[in-house]
């Protein structure tokens, strides 16, 4: 495909910004950024350093989580009067994980123009790296701060068979990773990337048994910005049991159903294999059994 001009008047750009390396930034990225007539930026003082290494000179207006539904306001009705904007974030894609949500809803919704211009995403470029299979996958951004949360989340996705990918900061990285080892099985592949694109990039594939170890015992293994891939349920195991949503539906056909008929009727419903669902259903009936 040729080298398009990028057009200017009415438009918001999401604009992708290397991860790490200045380098990943694309042409395109760098000719949108030249063009536009302003830039929101997460931190005008981070996006600051980008820009002047390209010797781009444009306003920049701080867009963060904490100002962003009052700026975006603003922010539309010059874009609506005709004014071109790039949206970016401090590293990566704009949204992901990061501000812009309001912004970008709002836009659509007012029927003005909105163009991505892609490149980095940390999530990605762990995710194509770590080995892990890539078909089908949920991000599930930062995990929480506190550990009975971290744990409540992780014990939901035991059984989620597709690859899970989390982002974690240095501070935190440990006490996560020791939640993995104590709620998932321990033999679970877990593949952790640290620092991407950067000098000091590290990636390596371990055990949800071994990684809290792996990173007490590595050094520099607790600084930097990391990224934990999470290999999905085996598709054996995620068929044993239920899901709380299949045997919420299962236990409400059991007040109505016989054992097969309930059964049967949650696997058409929810897609739950329908000898799990008899096996689940026989054990419903028997503890709601006098003496069960």
């Amino acid at each position: 495909m040729g080298e398009e001009n990028v057009a200017t008047g009415g438009i918001l750009y999401l604009v992708a910004t290397p991860i790490g390396n200045l380098d990943d930034i694309s042409a395109r990225a760098l000719r949108t950024l030249e063009a536009v007539d302003f830039i929101a930026a997460e931190d005008t003082r981070h996006s600051r350093a980008l820009l002047d290494r390209y010797g781009i000179s444009k306003p920049l207006v701080a867009l963060h989580e904490h100002n962003e539904d009052r700026v975006a306001t603003v922010l539309l009705e010059r874009i609506a009067g005709g004014e071109s904007a790039a949206l970016i974030s401090d590293a990566g894609t704009p949204l992901i994980n990061d501000p812009g949500y309001p912004l970008v809803r709002a836009a659509r919704a007012r029927g003005l123009k909105v163009s991505p211009i892609p490149g980095p995403c940390a999530l990605i470029a762990a995710l194509s790296a770590s080995g892990l299979a890539t078909g089908r996958f949920a991000f599930e951004g930062f995990p929480p701060r506190h550990g009975s949360a971290r744990r409540k989340l992780l014990g939901e996705l035991k059984d989620d068979p597709r690859t899970l990918v989390f982002y974690e900061s240095s501070h935190r990285i440990l006490d996560f990773c020791r939640d993995i080892g104590a709620v998932l099985p321990a033999g679970r592949p877990v593949v952790i990337a640290r620092e991407l694109t950067k000098l000091h990039e590290t990636i390596v594939a371990t055990s949800a048994a071994e990684l809290a170890a792996l990173v007490c015992d590595t050094p520099h293994m607790e600084k930097g910005e990391f990224v934990v891939v999470v290999a999905g349920a085996e598709a054996a195991a995620a068929d044993a049991v239920l899901t709380a949503e299949q045997e919420r539906v299962l236990g409400l056909l059991l007040e109505e159903c016989s054992v097969k008929t309930a059964a049967a009727l949650t696997a058409r419903i929810t897609g739950a294999r329908r000898e799990t669902a008899y096996r689940a259903a026989l054990a419903l009936r028997q503890q709601a059994e006098p003496g069960g």
